[in-house]
């Protein structure tokens, strides 16, 4: 098996809720979405999704993952889709960094090696892990009494994890994560995720606040060692995520017992082949995960099952369902939602089938 073309699709994400809002003012109205197939010889073709969560989150954006595409695609004609290692070794030796470029092409090829071998991701991946894994629901930065109020109408929907948009105003972030808490019952989950957004004495002034608190304090600073100073101020259990890209900072992390949970976006990384290394380095030493994205639609929220489903349940802190935020879908037989869970396909692959209608023409096509 060979591959023969690369190609591309654009498509545009809106939300049900208009507008997703973080620290520091940002915020998304509708996402830009890349959708990648890598088509081989044999007739197989395998699909991956790429959608940054805008140009200001994680060094990606929307353009740059076609522009990397074009400049990668020719290296990868002709190799094999199957040999994942080999593949991923061609691309970061043709393309030096800009790992969210290479998403799309590693999950398309996960995908063409599940159809050969007649295998769901996850079983590739590793093995299924229960029935299905339970999601959290990102709560987007409102003022302290609309975000209380969402928690009840997400609770309803079965979510039981929340993770709360902070990284604003420390007064108005301490109102928020106290509101919220107030709405919680028993078995709830709550993680106060600043992204960055403050700095270091704004980030310990509000976890003292909120000492009392059962919360999880989530990348409060912008660098490694501001969160370091801080997570060893706090009594909170701590989660990095922005600061984790690579191996070596995961090492780094663990050794100075940095945080209590990571999590694990696959674009940040690189696609599965990399989160895949990283998933197995956590439950060698014992840290728990969130596994996702930085954003996504059907075919995005596929690999994320697959991921989640394949990751040993006890360290399996949390997953998301991106596709259960818009309303369009662009794939048949992603995972949907049921009582605040989801489950990966049982079907080869990653079990989706791109409605090539609703992603229209092809704006890249490399062969």
């Amino acid at each position: 098996m060979k591959i023969s073309r690369i190609f591309a699709h654009r498509v545009e994400l809106p939300l049900h809720e208009t507008t997703y809002k973080w620290s520091g003012g940002k915020s998304v109205t509708v996402f830009d979405s890349t959708v990648v197939g890598v088509e081989t010889d044999t007739g197989l073709i395998g699909y991956g999704e790429v959608c940054p969560l805008g140009p200001f989150y994680l060094p990606a954006y929307a353009d740059g993952v076609r522009a990397g595409l074009r400049e990668l695609g020719p290296h990868l004609l002709g190799a094999d889709p199957r040999q994942l290692t080999k593949l991923n070794r061609t691309m970061d030796a043709a393309l030096k960094g800009h790992p969210y470029v290479k998403t799309g092409l590693d999950i398309a090829c996960w995908d063409l090696l599940g159809q050969a071998t007649g295998l769901p991701v996850c079983e590739l991946l590793g093995g299924r892990y229960g029935a299905d894994v339970h999601l959290y629901r990102a709560i987007s930065q409102e003022s302290p009494e609309q975000m209380a109020a969402k928690v009840a109408g997400y609770r309803a929907e079965g979510y039981r994890r929340f993770q709360l948009k902070v990284g604003g105003d420390p007064d108005t972030d301490i109102a928020r994560i106290f509101a919220v808490a107030a709405k919680l019952q028993p078995g709830d989950r709550l993680v106060a995720d600043a992204n960055t957004g403050w700095v270091q004495h704004e980030a310990v002034r509000v976890a003292k606040a909120v000492r009392d608190v059962d919360v999880y304090i989530e990348q409060p600073c912008l660098t490694y060692e501001e969160c370091l100073a801080v997570r060893r101020q706090i009594p909170h259990p701590f989660v990095l995520d922005e600061n984790i890209d690579d191996l070596g900072i995961l090492l780094r992390a663990k050794a100075d017992l940095a945080m209590d949970v990571v999590n694990l976006k696959i674009s940040k990384l690189g696609g599965l082949t990399k989160i895949k290394q990283a998933r197995d380095l956590c439950v060698s030493m014992g840290i728990g995960m969130t596994v996702e994205d930085s954003w996504g639609g059907d075919i995005a929220t596929a690999a994320i099952a697959h991921l989640a489903q394949s990751t040993p349940t006890e360290f399996l802190f949390s997953t998301t369902d991106f596709n259960s935020y818009g309303p369009v879908s662009i794939a048949d037989g992603a995972p949907q939602r049921v009582n605040g869970r989801m489950a990966a396909s049982t079907k080869p692959g990653l079990g989706i089938t791109p409605k090539l209608d609703v992603l229209g023409k092809r704006v890249v096509e490399i062969s």
